[in-house]
């Protein structure tokens, strides 16, 4: 009884800092400078993700070249996706505890570092040491952090669906001119390429991101937090943050509901050859109308929708599309077929993401967003770390068709849960 009192205290008390915070925002940036420095983050954001893309298209190639073969280019996807696993809440804490600009600053220099270390690469351990600044290039969930401390609930699910528009100009820009650039100056160029473009980034985000983006409120700052440390890798306070009222269970739908589609895109070079008949051109293509997707529905649609529609209304509508996109992709025999289940893939799996990173951001206090996110990002990297030892027994044992089996029974169990439990705990529009 006692603890339901308390995390009943607790809720109520996260809902007076979001009132608090809405009237006293304005105190710390003006809106005039807000538009400014959230459209400096979509640029910044833009140029560092063309930079990741490039490498995604270079690196199979660079460790072809230096004799790694398939099984160890699979661990050095691993050791990837395990150290930006563990620097996402790191990240966040840093962020919330220094600010944007020293965040920003972080991610952008392990970045330049990445692509020094990835231009020296001659062998294959310092390929794998190149991996090591991974752990701090957190550009994409930065971008989300500032965008979260600069809007108000009216504003952020629009604010950060745009970020779909960096994603995508990422994918198309990023993809092509990687393979273009190494094609025509060597495998190495990307990655010089990329290394100025983090340098660029840097030197912006210190000129033009404000040093504390989070809104000044009344009273003792210590109080706003339900940190009791200030460090930055207390596992402790961060694991505190998931025990608070509904987060451990939004957290869970972020995970399972996209874990499916997760499991297939990783999967998908393989299928694309084996199953669609696709060449590198014609695979090519088909990502580039995903990213076109993509930046359709996060930078248009779910702006507009989240201005209609509650929160609970778009997640158990997305949710619903993930189980009929499992039915399709389960019966799906051409790439035709794909490129229609995109549809409904794409709208499910941003609005899923979007909308459950409001609810979370919404749960904690404003000083500890930041953690929040991170924790949030660490998503994709957990999809990716063990999505190829899923995807590759499904794949071997019973085919295409289980990627959609699976998607279908998870999203399924999940919409039934949303059925009997409000998610988020009180219902209301993102306004």
């Amino acid at each position: 009884m006692n603890i339901g009192i308390h995390s009943e205290r607790e809720h109520q008390r996260l809902k007076l800092t979001e009132k608090s915070l809405e009237k006293d925002d304005s105190r710390s940036v003006n809106m005039t400078s807000r538009q400014w420095v959230i459209r400096v983050v979509y640029l910044i954001t833009a140029v560092d993700l063309t930079c990741m893309f490039m490498q995604f298209g270079v690196v199979p190639y660079l460790a072809t070249s230096l004799g790694l073969d398939a099984v160890g280019f699979g661990y050095l996807q691993t050791i990837f996706g395990i150290l930006q696993l563990l620097g996402g809440p790191i990240f966040g804490r840093f962020a919330d505890h220094f600010g944007a600009r020293a965040a920003l600053t972080l991610s952008y220099a392990a970045g330049t570092l990445y692509f020094l270390l990835l231009s020296v690469s001659t062998s294959v351990p310092l390929l794998f040491l190149s991996r090591i600044p991974c752990i701090f290039m957190h550009g994409l969930p930065g971008a989300q952090m500032v965008i979260t401390d600069l809007t108000t609930s009216a504003k952020r699910a629009d604010a950060l669906g745009k970020l779909g528009l960096c994603f995508g100009i990422g994918i198309i820009i990023g993809s092509s001119m990687g393979g273009a650039l190494a094609t025509k100056f060597g495998i190495y160029f990307p990655c010089y390429i990329a290394l100025t473009g983090n340098l660029v980034c840097a030197a912006i985000a210190l000129i033009f991101i404000p040093a504390q983006t989070k809104p000044q409120m009344k009273g003792n700052a210590e109080q706003q937090s339900t940190s009791e440390s200030k460090s930055v890798f207390n596992l402790k306070e961060i694991m505190h943050l998931m025990k608070l009222p509904g987060v451990m269970e939004v957290f869970l739908i972020k995970v399972l509901s996209g874990l499916p589609v997760g499991v297939f895109l990783i999967m998908f070079s393989i299928i694309s050859i084996n199953f669609f008949g696709l060449n590198a051109a014609e695979a090519g293509y088909v990502m580039s109308y995903c990213g076109v997707l993509q930046m359709v529905v996060q930078g248009l649609v779910i702006g507009r929708l989240t201005s209609r529609y509650t929160e609970q209304t778009l997640l158990m509508l997305s949710v619903f599309l993930m189980c009929v996109v499992g039915i399709a992709m389960a019966l799906m025999t051409n790439v035709f077929h794909y490129c229609i289940i995109l549809l409904p893939m794409v709208f499910s799996f941003a609005t899923i993401g979007i909308i459950t990173d409001i609810i979370l951001t919404k749960s904690v206090p404003a000083s500890d967003t930041g953690t929040m996110l991170g924790i949030s990002s660490c998503v994709s990297p957990l999809t990716r770390t063990i999505g190829p030892t899923i995807g590759g027994f499904l794949y071997r044992t019973f085919g295409v068709s289980s990627f959609g089996y699976l998607n279908l029974v998870v999203n399924i169990a999940l919409f039934l849960y949303l059925l009997k439990k409000r998610i988020p705990l009180k219902e209301g529009k993102v306004q």
